[in-house]
């Protein structure tokens, strides 16, 4: 989906259209999330949004999207794949690699996941086919959500009006270094509660 449309949206909507359109993004629609984000931080740059909002509002929309996954994958969301995926380039192929992923790092799959397109719309439908209790998957998907919309939007609101020319480029840094951070923390997690047992 064009930028273009999405900034008509903006203009009609508002608020409403980041949250819908998280919704949908997060749940596998092709809308440009990361796009859309970073396009209301320089928005809010501009005073056009109000910064508070706007994050409530996409965390809300990202948490919204990722909690519908989760129960779609919980009440029998494999069959819906197997027959409508792959108009919305949800493949098997695809599938398999996020359950390999998702078996092998577990939950933070769902807080690591969210910064690798095209793995956030499965990991939720992972954890839910998988029947991982609600209340451990809302900690780790909830946070990668709010971690997310944070990022993206703070990226918009620094790139301010070159953010449409300098965003896939410059979005890889503090990627790189939220990335770094996470895993370094994954990591110190495990170490101290293997030290324990």
């Amino acid at each position: 989906m064009p930028i273009e449309t999405i900034q008509h949206w903006i203009d009609l909507y508002g608020y409403a259209a980041l949250f819908f359109g998280l919704v949908f993004g997060v749940v596998g629609l092709p809308v440009p999330d990361e796009s859309m984000l970073a396009l209301f931080g320089y928005l809010v740059s501009t005073g056009r949004f109000h910064f508070a909002l706007t994050y409530a509002i996409a965390s809300l929309g990202s948490l919204t999207g990722i909690t519908l996954s989760y129960w779609i994958g919980r009440s029998g969301g494999y069959r819906l794949i197997h027959k409508c995926g792959p108009r919305f380039h949800l493949t098997e192929e695809r599938l398999q690699k996020v359950h390999g992923w998702f078996d092998r790092i577990g939950k933070w799959a769902l807080t690591v996941g969210y910064f690798i397109p095209g793995v956030r719309h499965f990991t939720a439908l992972v954890a839910g086919a998988s029947e991982l209790q609600y209340p451990v998957f809302a900690v780790f998907a909830y946070s990668g959500g709010l971690i997310w919309s944070l990022t993206f939007i703070s990226l918009g609101y620094y790139l301010g009006e070159t953010w449409s020319q300098d965003f896939h480029v410059g979005y890889r840094i503090p990627l790189a270094i939220g990335a770094t951070v996470l895993f370094a923390g994954i990591a110190l997690f495990l170490y101290v509660k293997r030290k324990r047992s």
